[in-house]
């Protein structure tokens, strides 16, 4: 049984997908979720929907039994991951697990992100159980940055603080087809994975696309992080969220974002998906 939690979140789905593709039977597929009846459409595919929360032991524990691989997808809730994570992995012991695989942070032991901090303790929990298991260091997801396509539209500029920071994202499909790889192929425990797109590029890049593509001048305006941030908050955005992706831009602009290994497309097999190919979609 492979056991995939987070399953109904928008990478677990995707997870599922890659994993029936690579002609893994529904029947040998456990979504663990935390909410059962949002996994309806799963459960109608032949795949085990299980009660799993990161927050509840005993609900992993029954959740992951009988798994000979598990996929612990990162928490959402950030600095809750690190409980929540080890209880995951307690969890996993308990049950005998053969192997898991963990999605952490691009270059998750030398970031300057924020949000690697969780990540690196979360990983050193993995090393110090003895459990089998990989890693996925995961870089940005373009979808990330599409999600203030729209607004630049409205505004007529694209801001951020990465400067001219190159960022090495990738769709989350690509990382959700990585993913079930791990799980389907031999020989992956002991295994770090730093994943990141083929091609890089600068928000100035990102906001010269958006133009080409919709026939509208939309400059990139950079911004220093505080400027940023408190834009984003006038937004609307909550301040934690805020305050996050300030910090990603900042750390962009330090590299945080870039690596050139091509690992990501080496291990699905094909090339990543590019951003030109996933803007015509928030376009209109």
């Amino acid at each position: 049984m492979i056991v995939v939690t987070g399953a109904t979140g928008q990478l677990g789905r995707l997870v599922i997908q890659s994993l029936l593709q690579r002609q893994v039977p529904a029947s040998r597929i456990v979504a663990a979720v935390r909410t059962p009846a949002k996994a309806a459409d799963l459960a109608a595919q032949g795949i085990v929907v299980r009660q799993a929360d990161y927050s509840q032991p005993e609900s992993l524990r029954t959740a992951f039994a009988g798994a000979e691989k598990v996929l612990l997808i990162s928490s959402s809730e950030v600095g809750q991951r690190l409980p929540q994570h080890r209880n995951a992995i307690e969890a996993a012991q308990a049950a005998g697990v053969g192997l898991l695989a963990y999605t952490s942070l691009l270059h998750a032991d030398a970031s300057p992100l924020g949000l690697a901090e969780e990540h690196r303790q979360s990983e050193a929990l993995l090393r110090q159980s003895g459990l089998p298991h990989v890693i996925l260091r995961n870089g940005w997801y373009t979808e990330n940055y599409l999600a203030s396509v729209a607004p630049a539209l409205q505004h007529g500029a694209y801001i951020g603080a990465a400067g001219e920071g190159r960022i090495a994202s990738a769709a989350r499909a690509d990382y959700a087809e990585a993913a079930a790889a791990v799980l389907t192929q031999p020989d992956q425990a002991g295994k770090v994975h730093e994943l990141a797109g083929d091609t890089a590029y600068t928000l100035a890049d990102l906001a010269a696309a958006i133009t080409r593509l919709s026939g509208r001048a939309v400059p990139y305006v950079n911004l220093s992080q505080a400027d940023f941030e408190a834009a984003l908050l006038k937004a609307g955005l909550p301040a934690p969220l805020a305050a996050l992706l300030a910090d990603s831009d900042a750390a962009a602009a330090r590299g945080a974002l870039f690596d050139d290994q091509h690992q990501l497309s080496r291990l699905i097999g094909r090339p990543t998906t590019p951003l030109e190919a996933l803007l015509p979609s928030v376009l209109g």
